[in-house]
């Protein structure tokens, strides 16, 4: 591989990303806000010629609540932290009764736009947002819930799923062989630095500190040196943090550092991976939508002069 890549993948949640933290009461205008936002960063992902993976989580599938029920696997996660089973908000009944009773469980039209746009590639975020690294589950458990996601993807979309995003970067060694039998080709994995490897009480202080200033090496990498454990695994680089109001002096140093990584990957053939989930869209929607712009910009005026190359997670896979 010659020429330097550009991965940009997106982890599509709306309320399940973190219903035991998230009082939906509060988020509605935020997750109202995240699914207009959606639209518009495809059609920034059009213009600027973009491919792009949307890690969505299984649940999001489903036309229905009765759907969502009738895929709902019989071997369900036993985490020692009930809260983390998202299962209990359906048996709660706090689950509409579809997308447009209830946007924030269900996202139908949404998956069906990012499919019909150029370039997208549609993968997991597994089927219930499922843990990976949580005491209580077992890879049964995991090898039933990747089954679902496949299934009602192909059901709905007629859609295979091939690469695997874990929720909250849950990664586990353990799961990629249960990955590869359910037809995952590419994981993501976490970025190769000491902040991200460390369980150390400031290690997320670390981690923003590095979005404005370096404190590891390059976060870029080289695709010929990739790891296969049975599946591809993928390193994230950076997730773009979104703009925040009280933080508007410092966001130019942000975006400044991502282009600098960048412009690092396309003059010297390395590959650099970009995250976010669209909800980070759901406050400051335009501020955030000019800043990815800014980024997509900037990709096109190095892909012309450096031939730096838009891939998905999947595609990086040949």
């Amino acid at each position: 591989m010659k020429e330097g890549n550009f991965i940009i993948s997106l982890d599509f949640e709306l309320h399940w990303g973190a219903a035991e933290k998230w009082d939906l009461s509060k988020k509605k205008a935020y997750f109202d806000a995240t699914r207009e936002s959606v639209p518009l960063v495809l059609n920034l992902f059009k213009k600027y010629e973009i491919h792009a993976t949307w890690a969505t989580v299984g649940f999001l599938f489903a036309n229905n609540k009765k759907q969502l029920l009738d895929f709902c696997p019989v071997n369900k996660p036993t985490y020692n932290n009930n809260l983390l089973s998202y299962y209990n908000l359906i048996d709660n009944n706090e689950v509409g009764k579809n997308e447009e009773v209830d946007p924030y469980h269900f996202a139908p039209s949404l998956i069906s736009l990012i499919i019909n746009t150029p370039n997208q590639e549609l993968a997991t975020h597994t089927f219930a947002h499922y843990y990976c690294t949580e005491n209580g589950q077992n890879k049964f458990q995991f090898d039933a819930d990747l089954k679902a996601a496949q299934q009602i993807a192909l059901e709905n979309f007629n859609y295979k799923l091939k690469s695997l995003v874990f929720p909250r970067n849950q990664f586990n060694n353990e799961y990629l062989y249960i990955a590869k039998q359910n037809g995952i080709k590419v994981v993501r994995s976490n970025p190769n630095v000491w902040f991200w490897k460390s369980k150390f009480k400031f290690i997320a202080l670390a981690r923003a500190f590095d979005t404005l200033f370096s404190i590891s090496k390059s976060l870029t990498f080289n695709s010929n040196k990739l790891l296969k454990k049975d599946v591809l695994l993928l390193p994230a680089s950076r997730f773009f943090r979104p703009y925040v109001t009280r933080e508007s002096r410092i966001q130019s140093l942000k975006i400044n550092r991502i282009k600098k990584e960048m412009t690092y990957a396309a003059k010297n053939n390395r590959s650099y991976h970009l995250w976010w989930h669209p909800h980070n869209f759901g406050y400051s929607t335009p501020q955030n939508l000019l800043q990815l712009e800014d980024i997509l910009n900037h990709y096109q005026v190095l892909n012309k002069k450096y031939g730096l190359t838009s891939k998905t997670m999947l595609e990086m896979d040949n």
